[in-house]
């Protein structure tokens, strides 16, 4: 039976543009689809399609020489699903683009090409938090970490034998750390290479398996981790310790990931490098000007307030903000200045205001 045209397939035109085509293929992927109710080998036509057209090479040749340009003649083609974990003669792997479908996933599990050897596991990676006061986000300092973690085994240093016993091949995958299994699917028999359970993926097996882990190469123990946080650092942030986080047997610790949350302050806030505040005078220091202390995370500052300082306005004390990282520099410390009115006076400092407001007006001739 003569093979469809592809275009026609997808229901496209030769000159289609790649995202028609990836769009295309997205809605009949999903129309087609088995676990979806619709027909496998429209399915499997649909995917073959694409395979050949998403790819510019593929299909220079195919616009050129038709299937048999790209090695799928209409007599003793090739299958575009062989191949497929072992089958075939080139071992390859063919990636579905389901985009955004969630389809991708479920079979790329199941499509894993070529054959891979045994590589090192890596511990898991391990999250906690810590609280920090407003002036030690300010200043930086050395926190102690109390965890509990898999730690590399003391016995053996992680390599699961017994010391004075050897690491050997492993009989079950034959060195690989993979094992081949089938499955039945609705594709037919599909193979999958799956991690040997024997060796954990690593090829090896001891000898004798260490007497204090019993071969897992790692021990349950209450660590202390020396954190230095670093002056300037905000809330929300987090450090990452390399290989601070759960052993593993025969590979690198994981990372261990702390999530800084800095407590607010009673007085100061922070944006960025400013470290803001707010400071109160009565009417007569502002009319008149005042000397102020005021409080900054470096302890109290004499702040000279000139005469006539209206209610709002704010004055830079340079250098007492929030460190910047990395950097000797600070940023500056904000203060808005209030002025308070009285609400309550005696009589006679209304009859005081009352002569200002008139000198005022006498003054100006109104």
């Amino acid at each position: 039976m003569a093979k469809r045209d592809y275009y026609e397939i997808l229901g496209l035109s030769k000159g289609a543009s790649d995202d028609e085509i990836k769009k295309s293929y997205r809605r009949l992927a999903v129309k087609h689809h088995p676990d979806q109710g619709g027909n496998e080998d429209q399915f499997k036509e649909v995917a073959e399609a694409y395979e050949v057209l998403k790819d510019e090479k593929k299909r220079q040749r195919y616009d050129q020489f038709g299937h048999a340009g790209v090695g799928t003649g209409a007599s003793g083609g090739q299958d575009p699903f062989a191949g497929f974990g072992g089958f075939g003669s080139q071992g390859q792997s063919v990636n579905f683009d389901f985009g955004d479908l969630g389809l991708g996933d479920i079979l790329g599990s199941f499509f894993s090409g070529g054959r891979s050897g045994p590589g090192k596991a890596r511990g898991q990676d391990i999250e906690t938090a810590i609280e920090l006061e407003f002036e030690e986000a300010i200043f930086g300092l050395e926190k102690d970490l109390n965890l509990k973690l898999n730690d590399t085994c003391s016995h053996c240093k992680g390599t699961t034998a017994e010391p004075g016993y050897e690491l050997k091949t492993c009989s079950t995958c034959r060195g690989t750390g993979q094992i081949i299994r089938a499955m039945r699917t609705v594709f037919g028999d599909i193979q999958q290479q799956i991690p040997c359970k024997t060796c954990r993926a690593t090829g090896k097996v001891p000898e004798k398996i260490c007497s204090v882990c019993r071969g897992s190469g790692t021990e349950r123990k209450a660590q202390t981790i020396k954190l230095k946080i670093p002056a300037g650092i905000d809330d929300g942030t987090t450090i990452r310790l390399r290989e601070h986080g759960q052993a593993v047997a025969n590979g690198p610790k994981g990372d261990l990931y702390v999530h800084i949350k800095v407590k607010p302050h009673k007085e100061f806030t922070r944006e960025g490098f400013l470290i803001l505040s707010e400071h109160h005078i009565d009417m007569v220091g502002a009319a008149l000007g005042a000397e102020a202390e005021i409080n900054t995370v470096d302890g109290p500052v004499k702040m000279k307030i000139p005469p006539g300082t209206q209610n709002g306005t704010d004055f830079k004390l340079s250098g007492h903000g929030v460190p910047k990282i990395r950097s000797t520099a600070r940023g500056d410390h904000i203060v808005s200045i209030f002025v308070d009115t009285p609400t309550k006076l005696s009589k006679k400092q209304k009859e005081l205001l009352r002569e200002f407001k008139k000198s005022k007006k006498s003054r100006f001739g109104l």
